[in-house]
């Protein structure tokens, strides 16, 4: 521990003690002098951390833009691990926010200059951001352009060869690939057709080789929430299997923009259920040599499964705004769940004599049994009346039945925060009207520490806001308003939809209008979308996920659009949220919508040195309490008009 301390601890004294001496001079002598701005806020921030920290408590840390959280809780997330041997992790909100804390001109490059620290920080991503080796040797033998002839031409040259490797390197994240649509990218990227568990490429497969990398690290370890949920929720199943946890163990954890860790539970806990999933693993086990009984069955199945998602679909109701459409347990709908539930059972007692006979290959015999099991678990959940959320997706040739639980605060208290180490919740918005109370009670939490520091920036003098009113639906002179202010920004803006329709009617419109560089997220991998949108002074930037955790000072960006108030869509999972109070629209509609936007606002001023412009869209027939709730959350008072 020593020898990575920057500074002195004897065996009589408190690490505690001195780590508070060391924050002291960094943040009144070290860093001011290296040119960091010394704010009260973090003074006061530091000293509350270690609270946390000592007697390894929950934090909820609400502090605005322009606070410095984020070098303070680095500071101590990296003390703590090398004082305890063990990495800390933070996890963000979504893996497109992760490269942003590593990035060049990030905190952490910044600490490691000041300080002459060498902080091993490593990347912990969900699978799907991998290349699968086995799916692009499918896609070579049917795509013959140059650009997946090219993806497989640059792979490194140890994966081609026999025997142990005696050297080899980390490949196959999405952001090696970054001109890659979002779509091509599904056709090579890990799904749950994969085990890796059993696959003959494991070893030099680029996911294995990443997850090996990260696990050793020293100091921090960066992931998502989804990923930080998943490893809690596969860490015993995973180590019954003989495999480790997905992250290691570790010292500390911090939830970065933490009001968001309550979907990220609830969607580490659900079931989906893919009709093209099933179908293509039925199919591919009748190519083995299976009995005739085991091959009628295959067959029934594959019908079961296809009436039973036309019978969803056809009682199923899309919502506007939403991919989650709301289904209508019909008679139908039931009575083809049941028939498909009865007929997996069945294949699953034919292959236990199928495995007996080793006539199917037992790669694909693991993945089919593993995800029988949980489809017919799915489908029993399906047919109960359980105290949970279902919806139906359909989109892209496939159809997707997902069921998700309501209430994780059980869960969440029990494998999450029964932990003794220290949590911290770090975000602008945490609590609702000066209370903590919400957020701790929706995740389990019992007993913990809170404080809220708010901005220092002087918005009335960096920000100026303004509220367009539109007919409601007029989506074409919204389109014209937009290109009206980007152009006289010259680019450097920011536009922040609430869901795909919007962004690709907006793409469809703007397209060859705009003289500036303009992109729009799905086009590329989103790091690397960012990184332009940052580098190109003139650009602007179409997104409907970085609403938060989007840090970008400096010329640009000036300008930041919300194309409407970000209210929820009326889907299944929203659904479920305003059927559990008394007032849905105050108690859960106008809240969200009020956070969003103030998350969304405060893309704009990320320096003492920055100024600009916020436009938000509004409809002519705002309800006057809407209107009223929206200015009185803004920092500085707008312009209607």
């Amino acid at each position: 521990m020593q020898n990575r301390m920057p500074f002195e601890v004897s065996k009589t004294e408190s690490f505690y003690d001195k780590l508070a001496e060391w924050i002291g001079d960094l943040f009144y002598d070290i860093l001011p002098e290296a040119g960091f701005e010394l704010r009260d806020e973090q003074i006061y921030m530091a000293f509350q951390l270690e609270k946390a920290f000592k007697d390894k408590k929950i934090m909820f840390a609400e502090a605005g833009v322009g606070t410095g959280k984020t070098i303070v809780y680095l500071l101590y997330s990296i003390m703590y691990a090398r004082y305890t041997n063990r990495p800390a992790v933070i996890a963000c909100a979504d893996e497109s926010l992760i490269e942003q804390l590593v990035k060049k001109e990030g905190d952490i490059a910044k600490l490691e200059k000041v300080l002459g620290l060498n902080i091993d920080t490593r990347l912990a991503k969900s699978r799907d951001q991998y290349l699968c080796l086995k799916k692009l040797d499918q896609v070579r033998n049917q795509d013959f352009s140059d650009e997946i002839s090219d993806i497989y031409q640059k792979l490194p040259d140890f994966i081609h060869m026999e025997g142990s490797m005696q050297s080899f390197e980390r490949y196959g994240d999405r952001r090696d690939y970054p001109h890659l649509t979002d779509e091509l990218w599904s056709n090579l990227n890990w799904d749950p057709l994969q085990d890796c568990f059993s696959c003959d490429k494991r070893h030099r497969c680029g996911l294995t080789l990443h997850r090996e990398f990260y696990r050793h690290s020293t100091d921090l370890i960066i992931c998502s929430h989804d990923f930080y949920m998943e490893h809690i929720w596969t860490k015993e199943s995973r180590k019954r299997e003989g495999q480790l946890p997905l992250l290691p163990e570790h010292s500390s954890v911090v939830f970065d923009e933490g009001h968001l860790l309550e979907y990220a539970a609830q969607k580490a806990l659900s079931y989906r259920f893919t009709d093209y999933t099933l179908d293509t693993l039925l199919t591919r086990l009748m190519e083995n040599e299976v009995r005739e009984k085991t091959l009628y069955t295959i067959e029934d199945a594959l019908l079961d499964n296809e009436a039973f998602f036309d019978s969803i679909s056809q009682f199923s109701v899309l919502q506007k705004g939403s991919e989650k459409q709301i289904i209508t347990k019909h008679p139908l709908v039931l009575k083809t769940c049941r028939k498909l539930l009865s007929t997996l059972q069945a294949l699953e007692e034919e292959l236990v004599f199928e495995s007996e006979l080793f006539v199917i290959n037992e790669y694909d015999l693991k993945i089919v049994e593993e995800y029988l099991e949980q489809i017919t678990y799915s489908l029993s959940l399906f047919l109960q009346e359980l105290n949970g959320i279902t919806w139906f997706e359909e989109g892209g040739g496939e159809r997707t039945l997902v069921i998700m639980p309501k209430m994780v605060e059980e869960v969440m208290r029990e494998e999450v925060f029964s932990q003794q180490k220290p949590f911290i919740f770090s975000s602008a918005t945490l609590s609702n009207q000066k209370s903590f109370d919400y957020i701790a009670n929706s995740l389990g939490v019992k007993d913990y520490l809170s404080f809220t520091v708010a901005s220092p920036f002087a918005y009335d003098e960096k920000m100026d806001i303004f509220l367009p009113r539109f007919p409601k639906g007029s989506m074409e002179d919204k389109i014209y308003y937009l290109i009206k202010m980007v152009q006289q920004s010259e680019g450097r803006a920011l536009i922040l939809l609430n869901n795909k329709e919007e962004l690709s009617e907006l793409k469809k419109q703007m397209a060859g209008v705009i003289s500036y560089p303009i992109y729009f997220e799905g086009e590329e991998e989103i790091s690397t979308l960012v990184s332009k949108f940052q580098n190109e002074e003139h650009a602007i930037l179409c997104s409907i996920h970085l609403w938060e955790g989007l840090d970008i000072p400096g010329r640009s960006l000036e300008n930041v659009l919300i194309f409407s108030l970000p209210f929820p869509p009326n889907d299944p999972v929203f659904t479920a949220k305003r059927e559990g109070v008394d007032n849905p629209f105050l108690e859960v509609d106008l809240p969200y919508m009020l956070l969003r936007l103030r998350q969304g606002i405060g893309r704009l001023i990320r320096s003492e040195h920055d100024r600009g412009t916020v436009h938000i869209m509004i409809d002519e027939e705002i309800d006057s309490f809407v209107l009223q709730s929206v200015t009185e959350a803004l920092p500085t008072t707008p312009t209607e008009g």
